[in-house]
């Protein structure tokens, strides 16, 4: 038993050292209590290096695993990845609820301007309806353009629209192969869904594909490349019913903003997408829509005025007006009261857009930070009908030729 002895005094000095090498490789642990939550978390053990998702997120108070899910006390990557929520994606329409919502957070009540996951859920973004409805109708599998499916289904009892709920579109019940063809080639543009492969189309799901910017970062300046990966990368073949990739390669941003068959203005290309169309509009406004021209409304004039009215503006006279944490959001310009912002006809403010002490406006590009100055229709010698004032006669003049 002694002549053992060495070899057990051998074998113990060996584990204690695997167990010091083990231990050695493991990172230090480095702990973060979110004051949200209150819990210990140690994610920035590893990820120290990401940057602040944004502003409105600092990670002192939201930690990571209020969003993302994870094992928050796990120092192995496995295993602190194993329970994340949507994988890299939080805002995943499939676990947004969980991830974002709260009532202090994106599905409180409408009134504080805190329902975002409601408006997303229900928008024609996330739907699809209007395409739904386009595409069953002219294949005689409904009667009329009514929207009676969306992508998964969804409902909303106080819907101003009329349509309190949509049933989930399954092609697959329907006889028609063409509609079959619809489902497999042609639903890869709405927010449920995962991109098609290629630089051009790069995005992620859910309200990320729109608001994340770059890796681990959210915002509200969104250029419009982000809209072209949805919106600008080729048209569907209806006789085909299958997607057509565009096979021009735009060198300005004139060819790459819209398609070649477009017609529009030049501010049009100037600025972004943001720029002009709304929070409802792009978002939703938290009712069930039939289609994209029932949410859909800002025109030229919405800016600019007609020949007998001015653009729609609003002051600022409440320092807890939305506006400012708008601004906030994305800081391009020193909102405060007393200014005077354009607002839309349905009460929308444009917070980029405010009236100058000389009658004339400056708008501040959300996504560029260009300076832009214009003065309204009204007093010009514009001789437009004031009775048609939707943007498709202002590109009649003053549409860019190309």
């Amino acid at each position: 038993m002694r002549r053992l002895l060495p070899l057990f005094s051998f074998l113990f000095f060996l584990t204690l050292l695997l167990v010091w090498w083990v231990d050695s490789r493991q990172p230090k642990p480095v702990e973060l209590i979110p004051t949200l939550t209150g819990q210990p978390e140690y994610c920035i053990t590893c990820h120290a290096d990401l940057p602040e998702i944004s502003a409105s997120h600092p990670v002192e108070t939201f930690g990571c695993v209020s969003c993302h899910g994870g094992e928050r006390l796990a120092l192995d990557a496995d295993l602190a990845h194993s329970t994340m929520r949507g994988g890299a994606n939080p805002s995943d329409l499939s676990v947004a609820e969980i991830s974002c919502g709260g009532s202090n957070c994106h599905s409180g009540s409408e009134a504080d301007d805190r329902d975002h996951i409601q408006r997303v859920m229900t928008s024609v973004q996330a739907t699809y309806a209007g395409a739904i409805a386009s595409i069953r109708y002219t294949f005689g599998a409904q009667t009329d353009l009514a929207a009676h499916f969306g992508i998964a289904a969804v409902s909303d009892d106080e819907s101003q629209t009329g349509i309190k709920s949509l049933d989930a579109f399954n092609p697959a019940i329907d006889s028609n192969p063409m509609l079959q063809k619809f489902g497999e080639n042609c639903l890869v543009c709405h927010l449920h869904a995962k991109p098609q492969e290629g630089e051009a189309f790069a995005r992620q799901t859910g309200c990320a594909a729109c608001h994340s910017t770059g890796e681990h970062t959210m915002s509200t300046a969104i250029p419009y490349t982000q809209c072209n990966a949805c919106h600008n990368r080729g048209n569907y073949d209806l006789r085909t019913m299958t997607f057509v990739e565009r096979t021009d390669q735009p060198t300005s941003r004139l060819a790459d903003y819209y398609q070649p068959i477009s017609q529009f203005t030049k501010c049009e290309y100037t600025l972004d997408c943001v720029d002009c169309h709304t929070r409802d509009e792009t978002m939703g406004d938290g009712d069930i829509h039939a289609n994209q021209a029932s949410i859909q409304y800002v025109q030229c004039k919405t800016c600019h005025g007609t020949l007998t009215e001015l653009p729609l503006t609003k002051t600022l006279t409440d320092p807890n007006d939305i506006v400012f944490r708008m601004a906030f959001l994305n800081p391009i310009m020193d909102l405060k009261l007393g200014d005077t912002i354009i607002v839309t006809e349905q009460g929308e403010p444009l917070w980029n857009a405010r009236q100058l002490p000389d009658g004339t406006f400056e708008m501040v590009g959300k996504a560029t930070k260009q300076y832009f100055t214009f003065r309204p229709v009204m007093g010009t010698a514009c001789e437009q009908n004031p009775d048609q004032q939707e943007s498709n006669y202002c590109h009649e003049c003053h549409a860019v030729e190309k």
